[in-house]
């Protein structure tokens, strides 16, 4: 490699770094920004807040508890929550992480009452009003499943999704959905980060066969 070609390359990941090391600066400032508005009660936040996470708090409920009016309760509670414990959200962590650590401790204490004692028992609904609406719910950014399946393939791979164990296709979702890191997976599930590893590699591998499939079907309508 030149001398110049090798400047270049530093170059390249020194600007990158940087953008990277402001991003990160700019999502810390917002989260501060959205604890202190809590703290604060600041008029008008709690329902910026719900419209910018609604679609993706929905879609999370609804793979966990596969019922649409569960989930749409479960949603409104949510949302008590964070108005009546805004103050306990200190923004070191990000919003969405401290947002679906407060849905997921909703639904398991709705199956506690049931009689089920952790989510991992959760059990997909059956019947015609239990089944999953969560592509039926619109987002203007698509998640990673979202652009490499469309129509009959995001069928195929949301209803394979929905018969993976739940412990399994919780972690899916929260990390191709919902783009979360497997540390913050871990802190939402409160999971040794080595278990959301393995519950990420199997879930996968169960995945596998649909994935493939989805992934092929552009290659053949173009050949």
């Amino acid at each position: 490699m030149s001398t110049l070609a090798s400047l270049q390359s530093v170059f390249v990941r020194g600007a990158a770094a940087q953008a990277a090391a402001a991003e990160q600066e700019a999502v810390r400032q917002e989260n501060l920004a959205i604890a202190a508005g809590l703290k604060h009660q600041e008029a008008g936040l709690l329902d910026e807040l719900i419209v910018r996470y609604q679609h993706r708090l929905l879609r999370y409920l609804l793979f966990l508890t596969s019922s649409r009016e569960l989930a749409e309760d479960l949603f409104q509670e949510v949302w008590i929550r964070v108005m009546m414990r805004g103050s306990q959200f200190n923004g070191k962590s990000r919003f969405d992480t401290w947002l679906f650590t407060i849905a997921r401790n909703l639904v398991i204490d709705y199956r506690r009452k049931r009689t089920l004692a952790s989510l991992d028992e959760l059990v997909d609904g059956t019947t015609e009003d239990d089944r999953p609406m969560a592509f039926e719910i619109a987002d203007e950014q698509p998640s990673p499943f979202d652009r490499l399946a469309t129509g009959e393939d995001r069928e195929r791979v949301s209803g394979a999704l929905l018969k993976l164990d739940t412990a399994y296709r919780e972690v899916l979702v929260l990390r191709f959905h919902e783009d979360m890191s497997l540390q913050e997976i871990a802190d939402v599930t409160r999971a040794p980060l080595s278990t959301v590893k393995s519950r990420l590699y199997r879930g996968l591998a169960a995945l596998k066969p649909t994935l493939e499939t989805a992934a092929a079907r552009p290659l053949e309508m173009a050949g």
